[in-house]
């Protein structure tokens, strides 16, 4: 189930503010008086469901939560159950590449169209961790820890009138309570750019942690 039951015409404005207008999900979420959290679930299922802006001409709401909800109404034990060992592997080595765990939903909704939706997706792969070995686990106090890092791999960027391709590093703060993340990009690694990076996750998120959690070699690496 969703965090929030949205109405049709809020699901609409999430939309035509992500495609069309190409606001943050943070804007979004204040423009429209919802979550982070919601908009990027809202978002995310759409994506699942071949849906952007406009929707369909005619679409009823009916129609258009059978689009994003297509497990409400199906017995639980008719939903195709995702392979979790394949699912575990996946999310362990794409963490590592700075991809969050919706790719892997993603995959398994293209396969299993009428599967599980993204947030019992998670609460069942979650629930299957606890069975995991639980020294493999950790638990983060809410506001105690926010984790920094620049991304293993670079993305890059095409200058659309020279055509030079240059690698931009991503620098990732998450917060370890939820995996609430910030990221933003940067031509190199150096100091002035890991400390603004640092003062504008801050900001995004509003608030400060206990502690600051940086790799071994943090920003440093290059001059």
């Amino acid at each position: 189930m969703s965090q929030e039951s949205l109405s049709m015409r809020k699901i609409e404005e999430i939309l035509r503010l992500k495609y069309e207008i190409g606001l943050s999900h943070r804007a979004i979420a204040k423009s429209c008086g919802v979550s982070c959290s919601t908009v990027s679930e809202y978002t995310t299922l759409a994506k699942a469901a071949g849906l952007s802006w406009p929707l369909p001409e005619g679409m009823t709401a009916e129609q258009l939560e059978a689009r994003l909800f297509p497990e409400k109404g199906t017995s639980r034990r008719l939903v195709p159950q995702p392979d979790w060992k394949h699912v575990h592997g996946c999310a362990q080595e794409l963490k590592r590449k700075g991809v969050t765990l919706s790719l892997l939903w993603v995959e398994y909704r293209q396969e299993h169209p009428t599967g599980y939706g993204y947030s019992q997706f998670c609460h069942c792969y979650r629930e299957w961790q606890k069975h995991l070995n639980p020294t493999m686990r950790q638990k983060h106090k809410a506001g105690e820890k926010m984790f920094v890092d620049y991304a293993g791999q670079t993305i890059p960027v095409v200058d659309p009138v020279t055509g030079e391709i240059r690698e931009a590093q991503i620098f990732v703060a998450t917060l370890g309570a939820s995996n609430y993340t910030y990221a933003e990009a940067h031509w190199s690694q150096n100091l002035p750019n890991w400390i603004a990076a640092h003062v504008r996750a801050l900001d995004f998120l509003g608030g400060v942690p206990e502690m600051v959690v940086p790799d071994n070699q943090g920003g440093s690496n290059q001059p």
